[in-house]
């Protein structure tokens, strides 16, 4: 396997850095799929259930989020050729607060736990916010016209207004205080997390991912230059026009259309790529844009039909579908190819002329093992949205499924982390004979 000409993988961190995210997140998922298990159908009873909130954060936070600051700090020196300063202690600190920060905030949310809401608060607050300070720092250092950086700095000062915006709805929980504008700012931390931090930076990311590792021609470059700032402009515009209900659908429909142009645009690259040959990576990504395609038709159909919007189902739909339809889809796709690829990385930098046999990507992740995960994904996610419309027939399949799809991918990982390590020893072994 060649290096990609376009990266500095010589500045990449060390092997820990990344996977102390990598291994963690599936956890999350899973424990997000028991609660399921153990609520039922009346976990999904309503969007305000403090129970679905916090169930919603173990997929959003913990599983999205851990994954996308790991590969974040993989990202920065290698893609912007931007290291960050001393990342195992930046990795490590990142990691121990965030997590114990959405532990906190979750079991306080599911069990009602004040105290543990009230911890949350510096513990998670400190990680977000320092992670976000910290890419847009290093980023000054980026290359210069790269559209994958500035696409992660906006996303980063999106995570930093999200993070503030649910700061101050979890102290509404902890202390309880009455919010009046609780709603609308739970909607605004809802949309500038789905869509600024997370859409912004799925489209940044696209920008280097698809054309490399699924051999497409590359993005237009009007629309790479262009659509991440629009959306970035577009996403506080939204906010700023709740009492003007015309602007605020023709800013929302705009911000649709940004997203479709984007899908639409990565399918057709895919058709045109130069191996047709299958691919878990390529299957997740299609799943993961049909699935935001058809959050912006549902949203565009709540716009001409009011009173689907103002269905229970609607929100639940829609969450669904972003977060475990689109969101999670590409992120499980991407983490297929960047696992065993620094593993591989890893292993034949510090192999030594006469060291043990590297195996080859292919032999990391064997493709028998993460197909069979997708298509578990794929039957959880249509058991999910099913869940949503008939929760008494669908909430506890839902649950099984989804809990054994993440708990498949969390074994994937760690069955790749676990052939570093093997290799790894043998490598040092042969280094101090050699020596």
């Amino acid at each position: 396997m060649t290096q990609p000409a376009s990266l500095s993988l010589d500045q990449a961190p060390p092997f820990a850095v990344p996977f102390r995210f990598f291994l963690t997140a599936p956890l999350f998922a899973l424990t997000a799929a028991l609660v399921l298990l153990w609520q039922g159908p009346d976990l999904l009873s309503s969007r305000w259930n403090p129970a679905l909130l916090g169930t919603t954060h173990l997929l959003t936070l913990g599983h999205m989020g851990l994954i996308m600051l790991g590969a974040i700090l993989q990202m920065l020196p290698v893609v912007a050729g931007a290291p960050v300063g001393r990342p195992g202690l930046t990795a490590a600190l990142v990691h121990t607060l965030g997590t114990g920060g959405i532990v906190l905030l979750c079991s306080g949310l599911i069990f009602t736990l004040p105290l543990a809401l009230k911890l949350a608060m510096p513990t998670l607050g400190t990680a977000l916010l320092l992670f976000a300070a910290m890419v847009v720092v290093t980023l000054r250092r980026a290359l210069p016209h790269n559209m994958t950086v500035r696409a992660m700095r906006l996303a980063a000062l999106m995570l930093a207004a999200t993070a503030l915006l649910g700061l101050t709805l979890l102290s509404n929980y902890a202390f309880g205080w009455w919010l009046q504008a609780r709603e609308a700012l739970t909607n605004l931390h809802l949309t500038w997390g789905l869509l600024g931090w997370v859409g912004i930076l799925v489209v940044g990311v696209a920008y280097q991912v698809v054309p490399m590792f699924q051999l497409t021609p590359h993005y237009p470059a009007r629309l790479t230059r262009w659509l991440a700032p629009a959306l970035f402009v577009l996403l506080p515009g939204l906010a700023l026009t709740n009492h003007a209900p015309r602007l605020r659908i023709l800013l929302g429909t705009l911000l649709a259309a940004g997203f479709a142009a984007f899908a639409l645009t990565t399918l057709w690259l895919q058709l045109k790529r130069r191996r047709k040959l299958p691919d878990v990576t390529l299957n997740f990504w299609r799943g993961g844009l049909l699935c935001l395609l058809l959050a912006i038709a549902l949203w565009l159909t709540a716009q001409i039909a009011p009173a689907i919007g103002m269905t229970q189902s609607y929100s639940l739909l829609l969450g669904v579908l972003m977060i475990a339809g689109f969101a999670m889809s590409v992120i499980n796709g991407m983490l297929y190819k960047i696992v065993p690829f620094l593993v591989w990385f890893h292993l034949q930098s510090r192999r030594g002329p006469s060291g043990p046999k590297v195996p080859n990507v292919r032999e990391i992740l064997p493709e028998t093992r993460t197909a069979r995960q997708m298509w578990l994904h794929f039957a959880a996610l249509g058991t999910l949205l099913a869940a949503v419309l008939w929760p008494a027939s669908f909430a506890y399949p839902a649950a099984l499924l989804f809990g054994a799809s993440n708990l498949w991918l969390w074994l994937n990982i760690v069955s790749a982390s676990r052939t570093y390590h093997r290799v790894n020893a043998e490598i040092v072994r042969a280094n101090a004979s050699a020596a």
